[in-house]
């Protein structure tokens, strides 16, 4: 009796399988169109590389290889649903946002392949890029107008390349009016110089296009269940002890207000309305801040926390609250209350 697909598998024993065993590809996938979107939109504005895709761990152009990566889960429902379970979302699940990712990362590659980083003006536009690698924290600025908005949290506040990649997705974009968008603010005029200079590589040939081999660089020689072990850990870390004066005041109800009143029940109750109001407010990962709530349960529960009987209950505290913390740590690195 033959083995089942790896598609008909049960979780269990598909999580036992290496994602480099699957036999992924983007051919024949409802990526390839989306694929040939970029390369369309590229066409249109007369610059004939189209960076080549590979399946790979996340999205990522490694450094100093001109290609894209995209994650292996988008290829197959199958892996989408089990990326949902693990991660509580799907980075790029949808056409518009694959659209937004892929032509960021087409300016990464982009810049290794016709080495614009090298450039002085790129340097005085964008900054130098060999200063640090892109920080795993930064600090943006909501409010300044240096910068494009093209991904979340402000990414091209991030690093120089980050601030280039961001720019060029955004002139590439069809169908928007940059100029419009971004009147009156200093980053039109990093559009401005992309517009310039992407007219300069109209029609030319990359002159830096080294060979590689794709599983040097798709890190997909691991199971499933290692994957995913790996990659909660990395939302779920620097998780601090966390302020019991802080919850007692969002709790304040007597201890004989009842099992009904247990605060610990009333944020199962609302887990998954909170969850949503803080990443929609904060663009932190679902996953991140699920764990968040899960440690506040479990905090709620050893002080034995209850809501006031009779009053309304905290919604807009505790999502305040647990906001805070999130946004704490985007910008620093840390789950700490702002002083």
């Amino acid at each position: 009796m033959e083995s089942p697909a790896w598609p008909d598998l049960d979780e269990a024993l598909l999580l036992e399988r290496k994602i480099s065993q699957l036999g992924l590809t983007l051919t024949g996938t409802p990526l390839q169109p989306l694929i040939q979107q970029l390369y369309d939109e590229l066409s249109a504005k007369g610059l004939v590389f189209h960076p080549p895709c590979h399946v790979g761990d996340e999205w990522f152009v490694p450094v100093g290889i001109p290609a894209i990566f995209v994650p292996f889960y988008l290829t197959h429902e199958r892996l989408r649903k089990l990326e949902a379970k693990m991660m509580l979302e799907v980075e790029g699940d949808t056409p518009k946002m694959f659209m937004r990712l892929i032509r960021h990362e087409a300016a990464h590659a982009y810049a290794y392949a016709y080495q614009l980083t090298q450039k002085r003006k790129w340097q005085r536009v964008f900054g130098r890029s060999s200063v640090k690698t892109t920080p795993e924290f930064y600090r943006p600025r909501p409010y300044s107008h240096s910068y494009v908005v093209h991904l979340d949290d402000w990414y091209a506040q991030s690093h120089p390349d980050e601030d280039f990649a961001e720019t060029f997705a955004v002139w590439l974009t069809p169908d928007l009016d940059w100029r419009t968008r971004f009147k009156g603010w200093k980053a039109l005029e990093k559009l401005e110089y992309v517009d310039q200079l992407m007219k300069t590589l109209a029609g030319q040939p990359p002159p830096y296009q080294p060979g590689y081999l794709e599983k040097d660089f798709n890190c997909l020689n691991l199971k499933l269940n290692t994957f995913y072990v790996r990659k909660r850990k990395q939302y779920e870390d620097t998780y601090p002890d966390f302020y019991d004066r802080d919850l007692r005041q969002l709790f304040a109800g007597p201890p004989e207000a009842g099992p009904a009143c247990k605060a610990s029940v009333y944020l199962r109750q609302r887990r998954r309305q909170l969850m949503d109001a803080v990443c929609e407010s904060s663009n932190e990962k679902k996953y991140r801040v699920n764990k968040l709530l899960s440690r506040l349960i479990e905090r709620c529960d050893q002080l034995e926390l209850h809501l006031s009987p009779g009053e309304a209950p905290p919604d807009m505290a505790v999502a305040a609250y647990v906001t805070t913390l999130v946004m704490n740590y985007l910008f620093t690195g840390k789950f700490k209350r702002s002083k």
